[in-house]
């Protein structure tokens, strides 16, 4: 007969907590919340981490009600605690920096891999003690009588979550300081249950706070994103004319702001539909798309204004930016052509100009910079007649 050794843990209020934690991360699945139009990869990392998350409350589950049980089946429970609970601080490891990786690569995907080998060699760390921890107990331990304790480097885990979760806040405020856009990605408003159920499960022995906590955090992302869409062109992944007219109309009420603005144009675009179909289009489109992102994705919005036209509106940039911009996206279009393998090159038309909305209507920004790539499209035909 199995019976309960003096329980730490509460048993029923664990229960309760995991069980709102899976029901949330179910309608996410199910309703297929985590498939972000324009966002392959991020969509990818969700999915694991909703997976993930899911069995980790069911495992948070089965530690809470084996912990304290002796009597029948005790070296079942004992292996279970210890399997258990040491796959629980794995799942806060690896998600945690999955977590981070992902707001990183929303932000700037050329920040990610240089930025997380510190990260990684934590991860290392703390995936080494608990290995260690399985013959000698540093983390964590499991006492004769099948209860949980807290080892002495369990703070060691404690802080570098706590580094892991600071460092993405404080990348985003930085980020956005340079691109205003990521208002519709409020890194800070979803990431606070994560570090509030960090620190109330640290001082509160006795409670499981994190799983559910994921899970609402996970929630606030699938928001964060699924309003992020709303604005966000389904083919390119780009920005579309709705954040365009929100942004402009900021601007203005602003009035103090000055802005480089560009119109770009694919030359050619109608040959590439009309000789390799539609569908090649399209990949010249996103291609396209993602060498504008590459150039200014971290200084301004790339926006797809219509058909093969592109907007980019650059954030407290000056007239000297004009010319280096062009220029850097130039040279991203014919890398792009050396390695593509595409039997076409891309070109584009680019007009760009400085607007300074103390002193000019933000009306007037798209006539002004479509008639400046226009006057660049007409320079580049004279050179390329047969391209028309």
């Amino acid at each position: 007969m199995n019976t309960l050794f003096t329980p730490v843990i509460n048993l029923y209020a664990v229960l309760v907590a995991d069980f709102i934690g899976i029901a949330i991360l179910l309608v996410i699945l199910v309703t297929r919340g985590w498939n972000l139009p324009g966002r392959k990869a991020e969509s990818h990392i969700m999915l694991r981490m909703l997976i993930f998350s899911v069995f980790n409350c069911f495992v948070d589950q089965v530690v809470a009600y084996c912990d304290g049980r002796i009597g029948t089946g005790y070296m079942f429970f004992h292996c279970m605690l210890y399997a258990g609970n040491t796959y629980l601080y794995i799942y806060n490891v690896l998600v945690g920096v999955f977590l981070v990786h992902m707001i990183v690569k929303h932000i700037d995907s050329k920040a990610v891999h240089r930025q997380f080998v510190v990260f990684w060699m934590v991860v290392i760390l703390e995936l080494v003690l608990l290995v260690i921890n399985t013959f000698r107990p540093v983390v964590f331990e499991i006492d004769s009588n099948n209860v949980y304790h807290r080892g002495p480097l369990y703070t060691f885990f404690i802080m570098a979550g706590f580094a892991l979760f600071l460092y993405g806040c404080v990348y985003y405020f930085i980020s956005k300081i340079k691109n205003p856009a990521l208002r519709y990605f409020p890194v800070f408003e979803f990431l606070l249950p994560i570090l509030l159920g960090l620190l109330l499960q640290s001082l509160i022995y006795g409670i499981s706070l994190l799983p559910a906590c994921f899970a609402v955090s996970f929630a606030g992302i699938v928001i964060a994103f699924q309003n992020e869409c709303i604005y966000i062109d389904k083919l390119t992944g780009v920005y579309n004319r709705f954040e365009m007219d929100r942004e402009l109309k900021r601007l203005q009420k602003r009035r103090k702001d000055k802005i480089v603005a560009y119109m770009l144009d694919l030359n050619g675009f109608k040959k590439i539909n009309d000789n390799y179909s539609h569908e090649e289009g399209d990949q010249a489109l996103i291609a396209f798309a993602d060498i504008l992102n590459s150039v200014f994705g971290s200084v301004g919005t790339v926006i797809r204004f219509a058909g093969d036209e592109f907007v980019v509106l650059m954030h407290k940039a000056k007239e000297s930016d004009i010319e280096l911009y062009k220029q850097k996206t130039m040279e991203a279009v014919d890398k792009y052509n050396e390695n593509s393998g595409k039997p076409y090159k891309l070109s584009a038309a680019v007009g760009g100009k400085v607007f300074d909305f103390s002193k000019e209507d933000s009306q007037d920004l798209v006539v002004v910079i479509d008639k400046l790539m226009y006057k660049d499209k007409d320079d580049y035909y004279k050179d390329h007649v047969k391209e028309r």
